[in-house]
């Protein structure tokens, strides 16, 4: 019986140890606290310019190194869009993209934001690859970390698009979890995804995987690099489905961070 003791004393000290070295190997390999005022970091993001509608019938026009549109301001960055009448479809706004400055194949990525609300708003943290592999949308994938529709309040979505599965067939894979103070207070909104599956979070806790069926790229194209993309959108098939609001701009998607890790550091095998 003594033996046994000591063996099962071993194997736990063991294990205490692995989990012990998987929290240490956990660590940021990129990361943006927006600590510094002004226009988002040249060395990390990117913006992306236009109002031909993004494939959604938006209405926003998406400037560049506009303040009025994006800017860090007390340690977050406000992504904010405006009523403007001088512009043809009435709204400005702005696109953050990290792509050709940080792209990433797995990884657990975490964001901590506070969403706008109102009829039309339509906030989007999410993914796309770095490379043409597959030929275009959605063959190549699109990995949406939260996505929240105005006129549907407190309902955010993870979702995972590929040419099997994509809502323009209503196929896609989709979890939903209810944030109740989404507009009034910062959450953390988070994806570890991993070779062969997506597990997606808020605030630490899981409401939906996404896993590799072993069949091909039509299900599967996430086995290459991906960039990240911050943007609020204005109207469009989806968040302007009931409508835009009038009386309710300007609003803002406020980030306080994003960052990403080589490995989930909350939870570990």
């Amino acid at each position: 019986m003594k033996a046994v003791s000591l063996i099962l004393t071993g194997l736990l000290l063991s294990f205490a140890s692995f989990s012990q070295e998987s929290k240490q190997d956990s660590k940021i390999i990129w990361s943006d606290e927006f600590d510094q005022d002004g226009v988002p970091s040249e060395k990390r993001w990117s913006f992306e310019v236009g109002d031909h509608g993004w494939g959604n019938n938006e209405l926003q026009l998406y400037t560049a190194n506009k303040p009025t549109n994006a800017r860090v301001q007390a340690g977050v960055l406000i992504v904010e869009a405006h009523a403007d009448s001088s512009h043809p479809k009435g709204y400005t706004s702005a696109k953050l993209v990290s792509k050709g400055k940080g792209s990433w194949q797995y990884g657990y990525f975490e964001i901590r934001a506070k969403l706008p609300q109102g009829r039309g708003t339509w906030p989007a943290i999410w993914m796309l690859p770095e490379e043409n592999r597959f030929g275009g949308w959605p063959k190549n994938g699109e990995i949406d970390i939260m996505e929240h529709v105005g006129y549907d309040p407190g309902k955010v979505h993870g979702t995972v698009h590929t040419e099997a599965f994509n809502h323009l067939i209503g196929t896609q894979k989709a979890g939903q979890l209810m944030v109740p103070n989404f507009a009034s207070e910062f959450h953390t909104y988070a994806v570890d995804w991993k070779q062969g599956q997506m597990d997606f979070y808020i605030d630490g806790k899981y409401y939906f995987t996404f896993k590799n069926t072993g069949s091909d790229y039509k299900e599967w194209p996430f086995d290459q690099p991906f960039y990240l993309i911050l943007n609020l959108a204005v109207g469009g098939n989806w968040g302007g489905k009931e409508g835009v609001d009038p009386s309710i701009w300007p609003q803002r998607l406020e980030v306080d961070y994003v960052r990403v890790y080589n490995q989930n550091p909350n939870k570990h095998p």
